[in-house]
């Protein structure tokens, strides 16, 4: 028999689907979904039901239905597309500059979710194309709700990896200001104003939080410390990755630098700014291998890292974990990364690290008591092991991230994916079409 007939044949296109049909039930590991062999066998095979009630059938001559034929090819690409996301890979577009020069504002990516294996929907319900938000309103229902699971991918979060994962604060979201920490807010102005002037607040559930992208530089059970600007962990200085830049103040003779070389740099024209009474660049992030290059240029006189250090550093309730102890973003930690099935003893000093993981990511009930005494629900206790893992994330560009330092660990079941290839960039500050970054058009990441 010819391929073409092997292809036409109704028991071999059954064997076909309904091997590929068991592999993925037996990856979901929900073996009642083995009663689908069913419904394959019928379509394949006895064809007794039109499960495709909607399909119209052809008869010689008569004139095809539009509507129908576009139903049809709707409904296909809303499943197929669904479970393509679901399962295997998403979209999605980086919002911000934190991790230029690696990841452009404008790049638009395809996020791997087998490279630490897919979730699966813990709110089901939603329009599909969406995350969480669709005119300005919640995409989404929790009517059905399900417990975080995880299924097997192909490895695990290393330090290096760029992964995106739900912005662990983003539970809470102010309606007139979404982009914004809400925790940040409060901190700032008050709870109490911060609903007043920017609420009502909306409640997501883990699975429908924003999502973010940053590169993991510390994984469980290490420990991290940032100084001048650059990661140690485990007491080793971590590579430099090429698109890793810093902030540095560059006094020129009084000139700008030329245009076409902050191209060739490419640096974000957004972030610069020329200070004629300087003169120079009072903050510009460049590379390793764009420091050298500016250096080099003629009207350059000088050129100093800004780093933010206690004599110049912001306030201590900017920055995670929100009590004075002398970090700064320059100079931070050494601060533990928390690994499942460890236990900690909890003291005064280092509950602040961990309240949030406590009550929030794991779900009980914290108490601090007029005596001093930690209660974990409803139970005196001087120590905590945790349930997961957690992850360090910082921005590439490291004096213009909203990272880790800020607001602290990222719970492996917000974890979504790795990207793997960029399909689409544009840069927000070109017309068309040279706003479209060709080189950047189908590269792997």
């Amino acid at each position: 028999m010819s391929f073409r007939g092997i292809f036409h044949n109704k028991w071999a296109k059954f064997i076909f689907w309904a091997l590929l049909y068991t592999l993925w039930v037996v990856w979901l590991g929900n073996y009642w979904w083995l009663f689908g062999l069913a419904i394959i066998f019928d379509l394949c095979v006895t064809r007794k039901v039109k499960w495709l009630f909607w399909q119209q059938e052809r008869k010689d001559g008569k004139k095809p239905n539009a509507a129908l034929d576009w139903l049809d090819a709707i409904i296909f690409a809303v499943v197929v597309v669904t479970f393509i996301n679901i399962f295997f890979f998403q979209a999605f577009k980086i919002p911000s500059s934190s991790m230029e020069s690696t990841l452009y504002t404008g790049d638009h990516l395809f996020v791997s979710k087998l490279a630490y294996g897919p979730r699966l929907p813990q709110t089901p319900l939603t329009i599909p194309f969406t995350h969480n938000v669709i005119f300005g309103k919640e995409s989404y229902s929790t009517l059905i709700r399900s417990d975080y699971r995880r299924l097997k991918g192909f490895g695990e979060v290393k330090r290096g990896d760029k992964v995106v994962f739900g912005f662990p604060d983003g539970d809470t979201v102010l309606a007139k200001c979404p982009a914004e920490d809400y925790y940040a807010v409060c901190r700032a102005i008050g709870r109490e104003n911060a609903e007043k002037y920017y609420g009502p607040l909306v409640i997501r559930p883990s699975d429908k939080k924003d999502h973010y992208v940053k590169r993991c530089v510390a994984v469980a059970g290490d420990t991290l410390e940032v100084k001048d600007g650059l990661v140690w962990v485990n007491g080793e200085k971590q590579e430099t990755y090429p698109g890793i830049q810093l902030t540095y103040r560059v006094v020129t003779k009084g000139q700008k630098i030329n245009s076409k070389t902050i191209d060739r740099l490419g640096l974000n024209v957004g972030e610069l700014y020329f200070d004629p009474t300087l003169p120079g660049y009072p903050a510009m992030p460049l590379t390793a291998a764009a420091l050298s290059e500016v250096k080099e240029i003629p009207s350059v006189v000088e050129v100093t890292p800004c780093l933010e250090t206690r004599d110049n550093a912001e306030p201590a309730l900017r920055r995670f974990p929100y009590v004075e102890n002398g970090w700064t973003r320059d100079f931070y930690g050494p601060v533990w990364i928390p690994k499942k099935g460890v236990t900690v003893q909890l003291t005064a000093d280092n509950l602040p690290l961990y309240e949030r993981i406590i009550s929030v990511y794991e779900g009980n009930d914290l108490e601090l008591d007029s005596a001093g005494d930690i209660l974990i629900n409803g139970k005196k206790t001087r120590d905590y092991t945790f349930a997961q893992d957690y992850y360090f994330m910082m921005g590439d560009n490291r004096h213009n991230s909203l990272d880790s330092r800020y607001w602290g660990f990222v719970p492996e079941d917000h974890i979504v994916g790795r990207p793997v290839v960029i399909w689409l960039s544009t840069d927000k500050n070109r017309r068309f079409p040279a706003n479209v970054r060709w080189n950047r058009f189908l590269k792997f990441v």
